[in-house]
């Protein structure tokens, strides 16, 4: 599991070490008007709230961190990505086993929920490749490729699906 989100994960680095300053702070492509930096900030939050909250055991996603300079600077961008990563390869099997309480607002307050350590990180795995796709929406608008051809598409997404 720990290998397959490190995958997708280093997909965000190389991105970032392909873009300009200027592509991933751009707002101008709607609807949102979202910057990249925005997203991988956004995509490295949700890890970091795991981080955060599983010694405790109680991980609550809507205390992120929200560092802007994640947002402004690709070099912050690309040292939180190796934050998070080196933060993963240190969970164990047995960590992944783990009962914890994730904790959520679900537009009505926040929500508690009894899961797993393996079942938040594959919730944020998930979570992780739809903005990949939204980056992906993005990058496309602004004449950037891919950084491979799998970026933000869900591995159970059939691969030849006639148009």
């Amino acid at each position: 599991m720990i290998d397959a989100i490190e995958f997708n994960l280093q997909r965000g680095i190389k991105l970032l070490q392909n873009l300009s300053e200027s592509e991933y702070i751009n707002e101008s492509i709607p609807p949102y008007n979202s910057s990249i930096g925005c997203h991988i900030r956004h995509i490295l939050d949700v890890f970091s709230c795991i981080f955060n909250g599983f010694d405790g055991k109680k991980v609550d996603l809507t205390s992120r961190e929200r560092n802007q300079l994640v947002e402004q600077n690709i070099e912050f961008g690309i040292s939180y990505f190796e934050e998070i990563i080196f933060k993963l390869r240190i969970f164990s099997k047995e960590d992944l086993q783990s009962e914890i309480t994730l904790i959520d607002d679900l537009g009505f307050g926040k929500m508690e929920a009894k899961t797993t350590l393996a079942a938040v990180l594959i919730q944020a795995h998930s979570h992780a490749i739809h903005h990949f796709a939204s980056i992906g929406y993005s990058i496309c608008q602004l004449g950037i490729d891919l950084p491979d051809a799998d970026f933000g598409y869900n591995p159970t997404t059939p691969k030849n699906i006639l148009k």
